[in-house]
């Protein structure tokens, strides 16, 4: 402290303090509880958004999870963000199914058993189908590792004979796409689809 003249005393300005250990620690994982929340909001709106695309609202989400409309902002506060996350979180579990399949015993199967299985999401599920048909930044990292993980089965399926040799993964994922937003449309039925599907898939072997 420094004295006045006066017999008064002032106090020294103070110094700001260095920002503890704890304060530059990251972000600590979400409670067991608001974890179990935030499962139950993506869930719900993976099966929402799969039925209705991106246009079904946040409080019916919501009530689809079973929490109050504050939870949901909480964790995803728009509802591009979450539908964002659902997508990632869907294209993460077929990159696991693709990995997975990345050492089955006959690769030709393995192949179109993935190829079914992105059929079946991309058909059923119009989220998927929305997000393979765009480049938006937001799903070009998932979309990669996606395409490494296919790119895989496809080679194996070459080398093993069961697919035709002459086209690689991008001539495939424009195939595929295509199909999707093709057989997505209004008016096709299931009937269509799973033809159109099978005719595509048919000129994916060797003949």
């Amino acid at each position: 402290m420094t004295e006045r003249s006066e017999g008064t005393t002032d106090m020294a300005p103070p110094v700001a303090a260095e920002p503890s250990h704890r304060d530059r620690e990251e972000p600590r994982p979400l409670r067991a509880d608001a974890r179990r929340n935030r499962d139950r909001v993506l869930a719900a709106a993976q099966e929402a958004f799969a039925a209705h695309g991106i246009s079904v609202p946040l409080d019916e989400i919501a009530r689809r999870a079973g929490v109050g409309a504050g939870t949901v902002y909480r964790h995803f506060p728009t509802k591009e963000a979450l539908f964002e996350a659902a997508i990632v979180d869907r294209v993460e579990r077929m990159i696991t199914g693709a990995r997975e399949l990345a050492t089955a015993p006959d690769p030709g199967k393995a192949f179109f058993d993935f190829l079914d299985r992105m059929v079946a999401e991309g058909t059923v599920k119009r989220d998927l189908a929305e997000a393979v048909g765009t480049d938006a930044p937001e799903y070009r990292k998932p979309a990669h590792a996606l395409n490494v993980a296919i790119a895989e089965l496809l080679t194996r399926a070459q080398q093993s004979g069961d697919v035709r040799r002459d086209i690689d993964i991008d001539d495939l994922m424009r195939v595929v796409k295509g199909t999707f937003l093709a057989a997505n449309t209004a008016n096709t039925t299931a009937e269509q689809r799973r033809r159109t599907f099978a005719i595509v898939f048919d000129g994916l072997r060797p003949h």
